[in-house]
């Protein structure tokens, strides 16, 4: 096929409160180095909250999920209410709490959380239109709170696993570099840093993801 086109959908910018910059950015290298192209995305609203990196503590401040996320897309990036799954091949969403806190309330609020309506609706318009979606780390929860019965892996945490199985889902226990693939439903996850990872394995997952993808594809 000619040069695969992805959608990525960021949360913000850090591990705590927004997208996971390594997952992020070495998703964003895995669809480059794979021949394909990418434009990011993030909603136009404000964070959970602020965390601190460094103390790891919340803070006062008030910050705005696309502007934070525009932080690793260098600028370009588009609020995702205009994202249109016709204008792509694929999605992908890395992780970090900000998909747990920002594009959904799953951090908070487990299988009864409450989903941001323009994510909401890129999941729903790629999967209808039969495009593969794909999720890392903690994203996965979101995808599977969107579509009900998919099979997803979030990794080994028995926990995790079990609010992810109670949104309807099945869950698949992995580890680092693996992934799920449901080919009905054309989603592919993998744990990331779901798992205690370092940044080569993490490489690994997003190049798993971006892979299995280009091979639904064709």
């Amino acid at each position: 096929m000619s040069k695969a086109k992805f959608a990525v959908i960021l949360s913000g910018c850090g591990v705590y409160d927004g997208a996971e910059i390594h997952e992020a950015v070495l998703t964003l290298l895995a669809v480059d180095r794979a021949g394909g192209s990418y434009q990011c995305f993030a909603p136009d609203v404000a964070q959970m909250h602020v965390v601190n990196h460094l103390t790891g503590q919340p803070t006062d401040e008030s910050r705005n999920v696309l502007v934070e996320a525009a932080r690793i897309a260098r600028g370009a990036i588009k609020p995702l209410s205009e994202l249109r799954a016709a204008d792509f091949d694929a999605v992908l969403l890395p992780g970090g709490f900000g998909a747990a806190k920002n594009l959904c309330t799953f951090a908070v609020a487990g299988p009864d959380c409450v989903v941001n309506p323009d994510a909401e609706a890129a999941i729903k318009a790629f999967h209808a239109a039969k495009k593969p979606i794909g999720a890392l780390c903690i994203s996965p929860a979101l995808v599977a709170k969107v579509l009900g019965n998919v099979t997803v892996t979030i990794g080994s945490d028995a926990g995790t696993a079990q609010a992810v199985e109670k949104t309807g889902a099945t869950h698949v226990v992995t580890s680092h570099g693996q992934t799920v693939v449901d080919s009905v439903n054309k989603v592919v996850t993998t744990p990331c840093y779901m798992l205690d990872a370092s940044i080569g394995q993490i490489a690994d997952g997003a190049n798993a993801v971006v892979a299995d993808i280009l091979k639904m594809l064709g």
